[in-house]
């Protein structure tokens, strides 16, 4: 229904109730000034049974990734060609004890629509320690909205070298050994010699950011 005649129906009916009067008169002023505005989006549920171990989930250079709504090949797609809008219910995944998951356009201006989280995994599975942008920080101590918001914005607030992020003192040696670890797989690739290396190295550079007890 138009306008001109929503106007001519609520002028012409004599039989209108008071109440579905005021609604015709509410819906002729929205119309009429602009005001209908759409409700929010509806966040994506995340749970604990959300996420899952890392080798499932689709490799892309150096990060996983999956799409908790299915849409994972536009999810993939983005992730390799390295720039773009991510879709809905993409998961983006370095190493297993942080995620971000994007939400549907307006759950959050701030971040992109992204939300992070903090898990703690285990064979059992996983469990979401903290989630949200505030307080959710990464294994060195840094806020993750924080270091994800300097992306330059052609990538989405997803930090890869160059993107304009602080580095992390992590090395890809360090990373992959880490990426080993996830113990939700049944079927995780052997530590080597040098894994179990870069590992010590790694646990030396988060003594640095531990906080005095």
């Amino acid at each position: 229904m138009n306008i001109l005649s929503l106007y001519r129906s609520v002028h012409s009916s004599r039989c209108l109730s008071l109440r579905q009067w005021i609604l015709s008169i509410t819906a002729l002023l929205a119309i009429s000034h602009g005001l209908a505005v759409a409700a929010p989006p509806e966040p994506i549920e995340v749970s604990d049974d959300s996420f899952k171990c890392l080798t499932d989930m689709v490799k892309v250079r150096h990060f996983f990734v999956d799409n908790l709504l299915g849409n994972l090949q536009a999810t993939t797609e983005v992730a390799e060609k390295g720039e773009g809008v991510y879709p809905p219910g993409s998961v983006v995944q370095l190493i297993p004890g942080e995620v971000m998951v994007k939400h549907p356009k307006g759950f959050n201006t701030a971040t992109k629509d992204w939300e992070f989280f903090e898990l703690d995994v285990s064979k059992e599975g996983t469990r979401i320690g903290k989630r949200g942008f505030v307080d959710v920080v990464n294994k060195f101590g840094g806020n993750c909205f924080a270091c994800h918001v300097k992306a330059r914005p052609e990538f989405d607030m997803i930090c890869e070298m160059g993107h304009g992020c602080d580095p992390i003192p992590i090395t890809r040696r360090m990373l992959a050994a880490l990426q080993k670890t996830d113990p939700r797989c049944s079927a995780s690739a052997p530590l080597t010699e040098d894994d179990n290396k870069a590992l010590e190295e790694l646990n030396e550079v988060l003594k640095t950011f531990a906080k005095p007890q």
